[in-house]
């Protein structure tokens, strides 16, 4: 990996000082999400109330360029020249490149029907079950920690074999156990929390867009 991808870890702490005390599990994260990347994964974001926009947030940085440009590369442009050739030009000039990721509260029709007629607190869990593979990673976004649903979201993706990131607050809760890297903002008032996740996760966001589009 380059070290600038790092140096985002440090650039960040910077700027947040008090998130010296995470500086360990967040290069952890920064690793998994360009080895998931590398290795043909997508990254799969959930999260309830203001962390569902968080994750909804997370997915909109990543599908498109972010901070830097992200081209479309000749070997794509030629294919493009000869399935569609009056709008290869339109479309390289105007299309981005991607880093896939899913928000698993966006599913309104899946999540209310199964909500419905199976369990509420499993749509989410349901969603890893049909969409995760093992080369994935999973963040779970909790302020407290113990939100059942991300709860059974995380289980359902180490019954998979998918990476799990938890990004939560300073204090004792279910999530910490069942991730992979937990991510432990030093704060404990919900408010507080979500204003340390978002740096947070805007570094991870930079990070890998660095690893992939950084020429």
């Amino acid at each position: 990996m380059k070290e600038t991808t790092f140096s985002k870890v440090d650039d960040l702490i910077a700027r947040y000082p008090a998130l010296a005390a995470c500086r360990e599990s967040l290069r952890d994260a920064v690793k998994a999400l360009c080895e998931s990347y590398r290795h043909g994964g997508k990254l799969l974001v959930c999260g309830n109330g203001g962390s569902a926009s968080d994750a909804e947030h997370i997915v909109g940085e990543l599908m498109k360029g972010f901070i830097l440009k992200r081209p479309i590369d000749d070997a794509l442009y030629e294919k493009m020249k000869k399935i569609c050739p009056t709008e290869a030009d339109y479309l390289r000039d105007n299309l981005q490149g991607a880093l896939p990721a899913v928000s698993l509260m966006n599913a309104v029709a899946l999540n209310s029907a199964f909500a419905n007629d199976q369990a509420p607190d499993l749509a989410m869990a349901q969603q890893v079950l049909g969409l995760g593979k093992a080369e994935d990673v999973l963040i779970g976004i909790s302020t407290s920690g113990n939100s059942a649903n991300v709860i059974y979201a995380a289980q359902m993706a180490r019954v998979k074999g998918i990476k799990t990131i938890g990004l939560i607050g300073n204090r004792e809760c279910r999530l910490k156990a069942l991730c992979d890297i937990a991510i432990c903002v030093p704060e404990t008032e919900t408010y507080k929390i979500q204003e340390l996740h978002l740096p947070v996760y805007h570094m991870l966001c930079m990070a890998v867009e660095n690893e992939f589009f950084d020429k």
